[in-house]
């Protein structure tokens, strides 16, 4: 019931900034934490940034703190990373997914995900 599509990614220098949106479809997400994910070339999915859909209340990786901003719109049923100062280790695919569940870091507890936008970030 879920659709998630995740726009927004591309080739930026180091130090520049990007902007990823999600668009979610569906049903309404007043109950589910919104999350980015991302996965470079050879490593593991790991967690970025969540948000609550119905409080704003954040949360993100210690790599990326200070960098990047998740915010929602919820009257445009959209969630968006905003991120800035990138260096090359940013450069993965980045998946938005939604967890109806009281989790934020683990993938394996999101529910529904998009299909993920390239950000590739050059030194």
């Amino acid at each position: 019931q879920v659709r998630l599509v995740e726009s927004g990614g591309g080739l930026v220098q180091a130090g520049g900034s990007l902007r990823l949106s999600c668009a979610a479809s569906g049903r309404t997400f007043s109950s589910y934490i919104m999350g980015w994910f991302r996965q470079g070339p050879g490593k593991e999915r790991e967690f970025v940034a969540a948000v609550t859909w119905s409080g704003g209340r954040t949360y993100y990786a210690d790599s990326v703190k200070g960098r990047f901003t998740i915010s929602r719109d919820n009257a445009k049923n959209t969630v968006y990373l905003q991120m800035s100062s990138l260096k090359p280790e940013d450069t993965a695919v980045y998946y938005c997914a939604a967890n109806s569940r009281i989790s934020y870091y683990d993938y394996q507890t999101y529910d529904y995900w998009g299909q993920g936008t390239q950000v590739t970030v050059s030194s």
